[in-house]
């Protein structure tokens, strides 16, 4: 058995897993639709598909060797978060609609599969300091005996298709609780909580750009 690639997994499952701006955007578009979420989910692995592309290029070093670009980069994707924040914030101080006759109306309304794929997509790939982190972290697992390229090919495989398994599980487990947090109550505390988190987030990414930049 190969032990760096049972390690590396094992790091790689706790990086996809861990709760963020890319965790956030799946909940919020899960509480949509199943459809919704599930797109956004496969959004969030296409952002991961791309770093671990650059870092398997060796490309992500130029986001190293050029810190104006990368300041950049980060200002964008925090920019873009803070705003995402910034909707899911309104979504939750908008007054709820008048209670009509019929099934329960739904506390969150569908996007669309498209723009869900594509706030997922952004919501990663614009995270620049993902590419940074695959690039030192990737070499780490590779056997000083092995040719470089076919193991990093294998382990970027090997992230995105944890992220393809978790996020569409993530989307799945939130739908099927959909009959409790779809209720206009519960998805306006979904909003308000997701568009703080993002907000923080988005914040603090900007925050990190003007400090490096001072």
């Amino acid at each position: 058995m190969d032990a760096q690639l049972v390690a590396f997994t094992g790091v790689a499952a706790g990086m996809v897993a861990m709760p963020g701006a890319d965790f956030t955007v799946v909940v919020r578009n899960a509480l949509a639709s199943r459809r919704d979420g599930v797109a956004c989910a496969v959004g969030v692995a296409g952002g991961l598909l791309v770093h671990t592309a650059l870092a398997v290029a060796g490309l992500a070093a130029v986001l190293v060797a050029v810190p104006a670009l990368f300041r950049a980069i980060q200002l964008l994707g925090g920019a873009y978060i803070l705003f995402l924040g910034y909707r899911a914030l309104r979504s939750a101080l908008r007054p709820a609609p008048p209670r009509k006759e019929g099934p329960e109306p739904e506390g969150v309304t569908a996007g669309g599969t498209g723009r869900s794929l594509r706030q997922g997509f952004l919501t990663n790939a614009l995270n620049p300091k993902a590419p940074v982190l695959f690039l030192s972290l990737l070499p780490q697992f590779v056997p000083a005996d092995q040719q470089p390229l076919p193991r990093t090919l294998l382990l970027a495989t090997i992230v995105v298709v944890l992220a393809l398994l978790w996020f569409p599980a993530v989307a799945l487990l939130v739908d099927g609780l959909g009959g409790w947090l779809r209720r206009p109550g519960a998805a306006r505390a979904v909003d308000a909580v997701s568009g703080i988190a993002l907000v923080v987030l988005g914040v603090a990414l900007l925050a990190g750009t003007v400090t490096a930049a001072a």
